[in-house]
């Protein structure tokens, strides 16, 4: 069976999450049996055609490629509201774009349920984002290393690693930051979509005022550091498909606070550290007993996202869809 990978992943897109998610995906299938799998090829006689996502190259292949053509749900309308600036504007295309293809991968009950009302005749199946565990695991004397780096004092650091839009809770994680200057805040994470991102000027202008107790690191070349480097992984998002991030930090064994949204709740059930509003995300990140207790669990939860059963249920797919 051979397959090929479209993903738009040119200058600062290589590092949005669906293209890490995509890179994560393809060098886990490359060992598949009975499996040939390409990276953005041109070449057109591929049985399957695995599209992450949808700029003008992925568009133009699609109309040119044989194959079955499978669409990753990683971009949604509802993601791209307080994501993206003139977001009503972009997102009046994904019905054309998404009834373009023969089946749709989403991560989630509710992407599912975006995608099958974006395009009611395309068959979804649900197929949750994968974590590398063995690469993410943490590493102490890498994290002292990202400390020093960046001049962190001793105490609790908390870790977001995001774009840096409201979609992300940004203005959240600013406010948590003024109420708790004995915490440092450190976020991992720019503008990938540049001038084009939501709130993009005043972003950055509350940005260069932030407290002495907040880093912005902007790209960092090796995560793990980072993750090393924290105590506990913050994600304030008010909306998200299956953020990569997460499964990160959880394969990592960071204790996970995070927005009480029903995407978190498919993926922690009643077990999650939930926040409703500012005060009890501060009261959460400043509990030691609740960091603990999801801390001696966090990698065990990464376990059913391991990249290689992830991989598992994708090839599954390939094969059901071309009937071998």
């Amino acid at each position: 069976m051979r397959i090929n990978f479209i993903v738009e992943d040119l200058l600062l897109f290589k590092y949005v999450g669906c293209s890490t998610a995509a890179r994560m995906l393809f060098h886990a299938l490359k060992g598949t049996e009975n499996l040939n799998i390409e990276w953005n090829s041109n070449k057109r006689d591929f049985d399957i055609v695995h599209f992450h996502t949808f700029g003008p190259r992925a568009l133009l292949y699609r109309s040119l490629s044989g194959g079955v053509k499978i669409l990753t749900a990683h971009s949604t309308p509802r993601l791209n509201q307080e994501n993206l600036a003139f977001s009503g504007l972009i997102n009046r295309f994904y019905p054309h774009v998404y009834r373009g293809f023969d089946h749709i991968i989403a991560f989630s009950t509710l992407s599912k349920e975006e995608a099958a009302y974006i395009a009611p005749e395309v068959p979804v199946t649900i197929i949750p984002n994968g974590v590398d565990r063995d690469y993410f695991q943490r590493d102490e004397g890498a994290g002292t290393a990202f400390r020093e780096r960046y001049g962190i004092r001793e105490g609790r650091v908390v870790l977001t690693v995001a774009q840096l839009t409201p979609r992300k809770g940004i203005y959240e994680f600013l406010k948590l930051a003024r109420g708790h200057p004995d915490i440092t805040w450190v976020w991992v994470g720019g503008f990938p979509y540049g001038p084009i991102s939501r709130d993009y000027l005043k972003i950055r202008r509350i940005r260069e005022r932030s407290g002495e107790n907040v880093i912005f690191t902007g790209f960092v070349e090796d995560i793990r550091e980072a993750y090393s480097g924290a105590d506990l992984f913050f994600m304030p998002s008010y909306a998200e498909g299956m953020p990569i991030v997460l499964l990160e930090a959880l394969s990592m064994g960071l204790p996970c606070v995070v927005r009480d949204i029903p995407e978190f709740r498919e993926i922690f059930d009643k077990d999650g550290l939930y926040f409703g509003s500012l005060e009890e995300a501060g009261r959460i990140i400043t509990s030691d007993e609740k960091l603990y207790q999801m801390s001696k669990r966090a990698r065990q939860w990464s376990e059913r996202y391991d990249i290689r059963r992830v991989a598992q249920l994708h090839a599954a797919l390939y094969r059901r869809l071309i009937g071998g």
